[in-house]
């Protein structure tokens, strides 16, 4: 077969390739708004039509969220990820759970073994985040501490590829830490202060069985609070103490990309 002349590379790959390094070094970061369009179109020197088409091929993908009335936002930081939460949103809400149990037992058993001083000073202060958040009573600033700290975690089992699905799922699955938040359950369930102190014990001790124990200990506790309240049943209650009610991971509806922008 005949070799052919590659296509050259077009202007609105290139504004993609541009848009899709910043989200995945963290300039722009899940959760955030990007710039507005007329701002795109200044700093990327392109036409309001390429910066538009760049944006709603990152929709398609999943990568950035289209908010009416409000501006587009960061779903995901890389194609996988995108994948990955839409996964997970056509799943039931425990399996996804079962899977994060399965991840973060790992995930503890390896950072018990593994750890080294700076890991544990992390997951120390992480952890007192985590507490301080709580005490805020801001629900949302709760769940991005306690996300943070499973991360932590995950980081300091020292294994690059359970650390980045990790960070995918628990992203997707931010909706169900909200859900066990907000379910009419006692505080030390939601909070689980106890749980997440023996995970850090165990790991500082490195001690692997102690830490798995721990972690599946804790998840039990969430997993039996989202089997008696499912998310979107009436006697959930999102915006019971601690705090605010939080935006929701899924709940925004997707609109042609750029509107909100001009």
């Amino acid at each position: 077969m005949p070799l052919r002349s590659a296509a050259r590379t077009s202007l609105v790959d290139l504004v993609i390739a541009q848009m899709e390094s910043l989200i995945a070094d963290g300039e722009w970061r899940v959760g955030e708004k990007i710039p507005a369009e007329p701002l795109l179109v200044e700093q990327l020197a392109v036409g309001r039509n390429t910066v538009r088409e760049a944006v709603r091929a990152l929709v398609h993908t999943g990568m950035l969220e289209p908010r009416q009335g409000d501006g587009t936002y960061v779903r995901a930081n890389s194609d996988f990820g995108a994948a990955v939460q839409r996964r997970v949103r056509r799943a039931g809400v425990l399996e996804a759970y079962e899977v994060r149990a399965s991840l973060e037992r790992d995930a503890a058993r390896y950072a018990a073994e593994r750890r080294t001083d700076e890991d544990l000073a992390t997951l120390r202060a992480a952890l007192a985040e985590r507490n301080l958040a709580w005490e805020s009573g801001n629900t949302a600033a709760f769940v991005d501490a306690d996300m943070a700290f499973h991360r932590t975690v995950a980081d300091a089992a020292h294994n690059s590829v359970l650390a980045e699905l990790y960070g995918h799922l628990s992203e997707a699955l931010r909706s169900t830490v909200q859900s066990v938040i907000g379910a009419p359950v006692p505080d030390a369930v939601r909070h689980q202060l106890a749980g997440h102190e023996a995970i850090v014990d165990a790991i500082e001790a490195r001690d692997p069985e102690a830490a798995e124990a721990a972690v599946l200990a804790h998840l039990a506790e969430g997993m039996a609070a989202l089997r008696e309240h499912p998310p979107g049943t009436p006697d959930t209650a999102p915006d019971a103490t601690p705090g605010t009610v939080p935006d929701t991971a899924f709940g925004a509806d997707e609109n042609e990309p750029g509107a909100a922008d001009e």
